[in-house]
């Protein structure tokens, strides 16, 4: 599905879908509390790593580089997942080619599989979640994109936000990604520490050449501004899976360009295998503050579990 248009400003349909938005928070909360009552406590420790957008704000990354620099498994939901073709979602694929372990489908199940390792103590890492009460957490972290804020600061569906904005203050520590030229005021609660991380593309060989740009993620448009000489540019819905008429089009719209196709490293492992020869990845590095592993690391250490 597409990001509605509306999440990001203040427009009439926003306005309009306001009750909606009340109603569904309401009943948000009430399944919230009820399920907080059965809630589960790991013997291991739970950072959970999530935010309060619905998307689009880079949190997988983020996850990937605490889970690369602290050797953690991680517990996600993987979206878009199917037993019937053995797919385990995109971004469980990009870390597993990371070499990260991960655990795909019930976040509970699969917390409560790992606890049963006996000679393994150290953390999970758990990707999104913070508006799952099931599971109980010892670090909550927030991610929010320096450029998108809290969009129009709405609650689904006449805003991006899954909980009001304020629930901020309720997390151990939030990781703003930086963006350069932003003209959004970001104001995040003083009780909180707050860190900062920087996102890189890695260009593939070829990066002075004529582009055509694609990507089904949650805002497209990130994307398409980071690359240099883009001649036309194709978004499609979050986690969108490509067809072969889908790529046939593409393609000949690259040949009418003149142009070779790039695309995300997220859309990039769910194109068919024929298709990845003949179009370019550009992989999103995450760089996060090293002052906020010095938090994270005292944090963990702080009941003397062991950290890997």
């Amino acid at each position: 599905m597409k990001t509605p248009w509306w999440f990001l400003h203040k427009t009439p349909l926003a306005f309009l879908l306001l009750p909606v938005a009340i109603i569904y928070y309401i009943f948000s909360r009430i399944v919230y509390g009820w399920r907080k009552m059965f809630a589960y406590k790991s013997r291991r420790k739970i950072i959970c790593v999530g935010g309060l957008f619905a998307g689009g704000v880079g949190k997988t990354p983020i996850v990937r580089a605490i889970a690369n620099r602290l050797d953690l498994p991680v517990v996600m939901r993987g979206y878009k997942r199917s037993v019937k073709t053995g797919n385990i979602g995109d971004e469980a694929t990009m870390m597993m080619n990371d070499g990260i372990t991960v655990h795909v489908g019930h976040r509970k199940s699969n917390i409560m599989l790992l606890n049963r390792q006996e000679k393994e103590n150290g953390p999970i890492l758990m990707d999104d979640g913070l508006q799952n009460p099931s599971i109980k957490k010892d670090l909550s972290i927030i991610v929010i994109d320096e450029g998108l804020g809290f969009g129009n600061g709405f609650l689904l569906p006449a805003g991006p936000l899954r909980e009001p904005k304020k629930h901020a203050a309720r997390a151990d520590a939030i990781i703003v990604i930086s963006c350069e030229n932003t003209k959004r005021k970001l104001k995040l609660p003083g009780n909180v520490p707050v860190f900062y991380a920087k996102n890189k593309n890695i260009m593939p060989a070829g990066r002075y050449e004529r582009i055509v740009a694609f990507a089904g993620i949650g805002y497209p448009k990130k994307f398409f501004r980071a690359l240099p000489n883009v001649v036309a540019r194709r978004a499609f819905g979050d986690h969108y899976q490509y067809t072969d008429k889908d790529i046939e089009n593409l393609m000949n719209l690259a040949k009418r360009k003149n142009a070779k196709l790039f695309t995300t490293e997220k859309d990039f492992v769910r194109l068919p295998e024929y298709a990845r020869d003949k179009i370019k990845c550009v992989r999103l590095e995450t760089v996060i503050d090293e002052k906020f592993f010095d938090w994270l690391k005292e944090k963990l250490n702080a009941d003397n579990k062991e950290v890997c």
